[in-house]
């Protein structure tokens, strides 16, 4: 029997500069798939039908829960981004090569594939038999680029049990996904302007 070297892969950190725009995007998506595929396979081993977390909820209590939610993240992170050192703030550059050549129909298509993708996910999954609290260490933790400083891993933890609450004080998961689509929407279109600005 042949022996495996394990010697010879070695994971390499990526420097994001090395990234071309279609290679951050088959990244996206595919990492996307992959957090809906493993979502929808923790439901069905929970013996849940993913379908029934899309119940039609009466829709302005999920507009004003998300969108009034979402406003508070926005004016949040635009008093962190204004007293807060830029250097802290830092993600490596994702969100700004991510978002900031990209046409607004593109960064809505990118927030509502992120938004349904990470809320069947965390809230529609594991939130279920974890709860908001842990299941909120997780989100924070899979967002690795915010590792590196512990204001924005508070700050995305937060916003995750946010996410969770309003989950849970709705019903619905229609609630975290509009949210989560204004928040990802809003924060993309502001890399974007801002840049065209400059």
């Amino acid at each position: 029997m042949k022996k495996i070297n394990f010697d010879q892969f070695k994971l390499k950190k990526i420097d994001i500069s090395e990234l071309d725009d279609r290679m951050l995007l088959i990244n996206l998506y595919g990492t996307q798939g992959f957090i809906l595929l493993v979502g929808l396979v923790i439901m069905l081993i929970q013996r849940r039908n993913p379908l029934g977390l899309f119940d039609y909820p009466q829709l302005l209590p999920v507009l004003l829960w998300g969108v009034a939610f979402a406003a508070a993240v926005l004016i949040v992170d635009m008093l962190i981004s204004r007293y807060v050192p830029e250097e802290i703030l830092d993600d490596g550059g994702v969100n700004e090569m991510l978002f900031a050549r990209r046409p607004l129909w593109h960064i809505a298509v990118i927030s509502l594939v992120v938004s349904l993708s990470e809320e069947i996910l965390f809230r529609g999954a594991i939130q279920h038999s974890w709860g908001a609290y842990w299941t909120s260490i997780l989100f924070a933790a899979i967002h690795i680029r915010y590792l590196q400083h512990w204001l924005m891993t508070g700050l995305v933890f937060c916003i995750s049990y946010g996410l969770g609450w309003i989950y849970m004080q709705t019903g619905t998961l229609w609630t975290p996904i509009v949210a989560h689509f204004v928040i990802d929407f809003m924060m993309g279109c502001i890399l974007r302007f801002r840049r065209e600005k400059t």
